[in-house]
């Protein structure tokens, strides 16, 4: 099945502002200078939310669970 990303989740009091989700995804979705987190640390924003594949990478790399991808089926391919 293939999966449309509706939204890509960053919970702000969790986020530490790593940017390993820069790092890990494919099509580059992400980018610096988004809001700052609860804490003061610059978040990441996911800029190109058209583009994602809903690998979920970002999702199972972030260390503090912050990240949550949103997606829809779209039925079988």
């Amino acid at each position: 099945m293939k999966s449309k990303t509706t939204a890509i989740l960053i919970d702000d009091r969790f986020c530490k502002g790593c940017l390993l989700c820069l790092q890990v995804c494919p099509k580059k979705i992400f980018e610096r200078g988004g809001p700052r987190s609860g804490a003061g640390y610059g978040m990441p924003r996911a800029a190109k939310i058209e583009s994602c594949t809903s690998c979920r990478l970002c999702e199972m790399t972030c260390p503090d669970l912050a990240l949550t991808v949103v997606a829809e089926d779209q039925g079988a391919t």
